[in-house]
Order: structure tokens, then sequence, then C-alpha cells
């Protein structure tokens, strides 16, 4: 009994000092674990929050809306329609290849796409949808939202794309949208959150691109909580997008569409200025394009229809478009010549059909010749001799310096990307970029708009908008952004005498009044809308002594790229003037009888804001316009 008790007691206390070490052991251990708990909460805190911070809450990027463009009317041109399209969301443990497979027995995707999208999904990180298919109709769309349960990671949403209601009648102007390229991410600032948008849309051209930074708007952002899984679980909070402001054009549209339909069957370009304010109220540009193509993605096949078409329906041929002037740069040589007191308003010169300079013949458009002419008669019937004497005795400085002043040569600013200066040769100008001399010669051709001269049609409508008003126009498109209206200067004199403005008007009345002049055919007689204007040709083609003499091949006879360009530039009322308006019809042959009844018409319908009566016009000439208007108002009704 008494070694029992003895062996109990130095049990205990080996177990005792066993326990007190194994215990001191553990205390010191947590003692550890505490210490290195507060190390972390009181030295490490902020760095393990954001650590846990980022595995738990995704930012999304939310788009804003785009602005809607507006005409002068508040016409809606560009606007945000729905759009029902379906995106897919990267979750971990999801099988892609199996996914999209899944989808394709409701919406079919090709092989090529498939890879596409898993590529895409693959290089984001996880929780960032991309889009698979988008302008579904409402049938589709109902199929994958009833089969939503078996589709993990497939988000259907009602998202908005950018719609050009007008369509070809004002793809040039407006331009339209496209996703961001690598060429538009030099553009923007690394920072810039939209370039992390998947699919964004920006202004590729036209307005859309020249005034982007308004349309645009700014984004905003979604903050979520999501899982291990990186699946959303809720929503945290959102800073809200700020829409695009909304821009009011220029643009009459409904003038605008009566001209493109005018024009319907020539590649021909136009332009109308308001001549009380320098606004743009028509730009049209023949062939066009339809803008909601490249927004919806055009095709391979169609965009090489359009690249590929000798009348380049891409182009704005309105302000990109360079041709020579022909017979309406007459009017800028008149004026420097009477500006410089260096002909009289009946000084006369004997128009042969032909002027002579050195042994070479600079031959007038009438084989016959005009005879005896002065200014005013120069004009009317657009004598090309009177100004070959003209422009040798003015010089091409003076002509330079006074086309200049008229807006020629000169880049007009405008929200708008290939807009082309043309050209107004100078002496200095052929020694630099053709290293050669200047000649006598080369002041004649550039007397009658020919040689080395170029304009665009917006420009030849500034000079004339100037003839009629003395002004410095200077053309513009915004009329106002979100409502505010644009201010714009006010218009300063050009510093040309009334005088010669007025000689200058008054032979332009007769071009379109006056039985000789070459525009009469194209005269209204209604006496509060009577037009002014000069008709002119370009010709594109060298025409031979032989074929001179031969008798010279009619436009109509010749194959269409060797047919000269038609132009009529004009202004309305005659007293007292609101409009100028420049055609140019390529290869359209003669400008009187192609571009002038264009302008005439355009011109009507621009004063009266209505496809014209047939009452103003020439009751010979009733037959024919009145086919043509029936035409154009029942289109105009149909669209």
């Amino acid at each position: 009994m008494e070694i029992s008790s003895f062996k109990k007691n130095i049990l205990e206390k080996k177990y005792g000092r066993r326990s007190f070490l194994i215990g001191s052991s553990q205390l010191l251990l947590v003692g550890l674990l505490v210490g290195q708990m507060r190390q972390i909460q009181l030295n490490e805190n902020e760095k393990y929050k954001l650590l846990a911070d980022e595995n738990r809450i995704d930012i999304e990027i939310l788009p804003p809306l785009r602005g809607i463009i507006f005409d002068k009317n508040g016409i809606i041109l560009a606007k945000n329609k729905e759009n029902y399209r379906i995106r897919i969301l990267r979750e971990k443990n999801i099988n892609l290849s199996e996914l999209i497979d899944n989808f394709s027995q409701l919406i079919n995707i090709s092989k090529e796409r498939k890879n596409e999208i898993i590529q895409k999904l693959e290089n984001k990180r996880f929780n960032t949808p991309i889009v698979i298919v988008e302008n579904l109709g409402w049938n589709d769309f109902m199929k994958v939202l009833v089969n939503l349960p078996s589709l993990p990671g497939i988000i259907p949403e009602i998202d908005l794309k950018r719609h050009y209601t007008q369509k070809e009648i004002l793809a040039h102007t407006l331009g339209y949208v496209g996703v961001i390229s690598p060429k538009d991410l030099k553009e923007f600032s690394n920072n810039d959150p939209i370039m992390q948008i998947e699919d964004f849309k920006i202004g590729k051209v036209g307005i859309e691109k020249g005034l982007d930074k308004y349309l645009r708007g700014q984004v905003g952002l979604g903050k979520y909580e999501v899982n291990a899984s990186g699946k959303i679980v809720r929503k945290l909070g959102e800073e809200a997008s700020s829409p695009g402001k909304n821009l009011h054009l220029t643009i009459d549209s409904n003038l605008q569409k009566f001209t493109m339909l005018r024009i319907k069957e020539y590649s021909a370009s136009i332009v109308v200025i308001d001549l009380a304010s320098g606004a743009i109220i028509c730009m049209a540009s023949n062939p066009s394009f339809n803008p909601n193509q490249f927004v919806e993605g055009i095709s391979k096949k169609d965009w090489n229809i359009l690249l590929e078409s000798k009348n380049q329906p891409l182009a704005n041929k309105a302000i990109s478009g360079n041709y020579p002037p022909g017979s309406t740069f007459k009017m800028i040589v008149a004026i420097a010549a009477l500006e410089a007191n260096l002909i009289g308003e009946e000084e006369l010169f004997d128009c042969k059909g032909f002027y002579e300079l050195e042994e070479r013949k600079f031959h007038c458009w009438k084989y016959s010749g005009h005879g005896i002419t002065n200014l005013s008669k120069g004009i009317e019937e657009s004598c090309d001799v009177y100004f070959y004497n003209l422009a040798e005795r003015v010089g091409i400085e003076k002509i330079a310096n006074l086309a200049k002043k008229f807006g020629l040569g000169i880049s007009p600013i405008l929200p708008l990307s290939g807009i082309s200066k043309g050209l107004i040769p100078t002496k200095s100008w052929k020694k630099v970029y053709k290293n050669e001399t200047w000649f006598t010669g080369d002041t004649l051709n550039s007397g009658i708009g020919q040689g080395f001269i170029l304009s665009t049609p917006i420009q030849i409508a500034i000079m004339t908008a100037r003839i009629a008003t003395g002004l410095q126009i200077n053309p513009f498109l915004i009329k106002a952004i979100d409502g505010r209206p644009i201010k714009n200067n006010k218009k300063q004199s050009l510093g040309i005498s009334e005088n010669t403005l007025n000689i200058i008007r008054k032979a332009m009345f007769g071009v379109v009044n006056n039985k000789k002049g070459t525009a009469f055919d194209s005269r209204t007689i209604s006496e509060n809308k009577l037009i002014a204007g000069k008709t002119g040709t370009s010709q594109i083609r060298q025409i031979s002594e032989e074929e001179r003499n031969m008798g010279i091949i009619k436009n109509e006879d010749l194959p269409r790229h060797q047919r000269d360009h038609a132009l009529f530039t004009g202004y309305a009322p005659f007293t007292k003037p609101k409009y100028s308006v420049s055609v140019v019809v390529e290869h359209g042959g003669g400008g009187g009888k192609v571009a002038a009844p264009i302008a005439r018409d355009i011109l009507l319908y621009a004063l009266s804001g209505a496809i014209p009566s047939i009452q103003e016009y020439p009751i010979e000439k009733r037959n024919d316009i009145n086919l043509i208007l029936k035409n154009i108002k029942k289109e105009m009704i149909s669209t």
C-alpha cells in the first residue's frame, strides 16, 4: 500500500512537469501567434486589406450614352437605337468551348467566331464579359432568355447602338462610329478608361469624329462583390456615366434629301450657304453609302465595292474634291482687273475664236469666236479670249491674291476630316513644286480657271457668297451644342468696292436671264426668286489641232471618263440674296446644260422650303421639269 502511494506520487510529479513544459510551449506559441497577428493588424493592415478587396470586389466601367444629332429644325439625324445582344462572362470552372457549343444550338456561331471569342476571353481577366452576338431579333433573344438556366456565364442584355435615320442622305456629313482600333488608341491617353470597354464605339469620320469629344460623354463605374469563382454576389455601388452632348447642325435635312434625289443619277457634289449667317444648309456628295453598315460591321464584300468604285462613294467630294473651277473663276480675274484699275467696264477685246501668244494659239470654247466683247458680255457668254487678254494684263500674282480673299486656296474651318485647300498657283509655287519657270501661257490658262488651279465645291460656294454680299462669309456646320447656340464672328467687309461688285453681279444676272447667257435655259420667271450665276466647264483632256480642224468631239460622244466636268455657281434672289450654291457634276459635260438646271431647282427649294411650283419655270421647260419634280416628290414621301 505504501509502495503504491509512493509510485503514484512519482508519476504525478512526472506528469506535472510534462504538463508544465507542454503548457509553457503552447503559451509561447500562442504568444508568438498573437504577436504576429498584431503585426499584421497594425503594420500591414492596408496591404492585406487591399489584397482582400481585390479578391472580392470587381469594378465595371459603364459606357456613356452618346449624344443625339439633330438638323437645324430639330429632326433627329443620329440616335441610339435598342440593340438585343448577348455577352459571355468568363467564370472559373466553366468550360468555354462547351458553353459556346451549347449556345450555338440556339444561335448559330461559326467555328472561326467561336475561336475568336475564346481567344479574347483568355486574354482578359475573370468577370470581364465580351459580346458574342448583337442585332438579334426578338424571337432569338427570347430563345436565349428561356434557356438561360442551362447557360452559365451567358448574359442577355438590351444595349443601345448608333442609328442614322437619313441613311445615305447625310452620310458624308454625319460620318459614323466604329470600334476603337489600334490606330485610334494612339490618340487616347493610356489612362483613358474608355479603352477598356469591350466594343465601345467612337466617331470614325464626319461630325461623329470631328466632335467626338462632345458626343462621347464620360464613363461611369460600377462596384460589385464577387465570389471565389468570379461570379457577382451583389452590387456595392455605382458612379453613373454622363451622357454625351446633343448637337444641332445647320443642315436642313429636307433640302438635303431633295438635293440628293435631284443628283441621284450623277456623280456630283453640292453646297448651299445661308448668306445671312454663313450656315451650311446643304452639303451633298453623290454617290453615297449607308453609315449603318459600318455600325453593324460592314462585310468585306460590301467594303470592297465601296472602295473600288470609280465614283468614290466614301469621299465627301463637297470638301475634298479638287476640280479646275473653269469659267466660274472668271469673276475673280475680272474683280482683280477692276480693283487694280487695269480695265474699264466697257473696254473691248475682239474674240476671233483664239488668242495668239508667241505662235501658240489659246482657243475659245466658241470656235467662231464672240466678236467684239466687253466685260459684261465676256462673263455672260463666257468668252475665253476676253479673259486671256485680261489675265495677261493683270498677272498671276494679283489674281492669286484676290482669289484667296474670296476663299479660294484656303481650307474652310469645319469639324470634318479630309478638307482640301485646293490650289491657287503662283510663280514661286511652280518653282518650288515643279522646279519650273512660270510662263505667260500659265497665266492665260489660269485666267479661264484651267491649268494648275484647283478648287472644291465648298470654296466655290464661299466665293459666290462673298461676291453676293461683299462680306467675309465663313461657313459653319454647328448651330448649337446641348441647346446653347454657337456664336459666330461678325462678318467683316472684304474691302472690295461696291461698284466693282455690282458690275460682276449684273453680269452674273445676265448669265441666267439674258437670252445669250450660258444659263438662260435655267432661269426662273418668279420676280422675287431671280437667280444670278456663272457656268463653268472644266476640260480634263487635251484637244489637238487636228480635232479642232475636223470638229471637236461632243461630250456625249466621248467615253465618260474623258468628258468635261460641269459646274455652276450662283445666288438668289438677285436683289436681296439669301443663298449661294455651287454644283459640280463629274464628267457631266457643259455647265449650262447639266449643272445650272440642278442649281436652279435647289435654290428654288431653299427659297420656298418645299418642292418648287411648276409655275416658277418658263412655259417651254415645264413638261420636262414636271416629270423630274414628280419623281422626286414620290421618293421623298416614300422615304
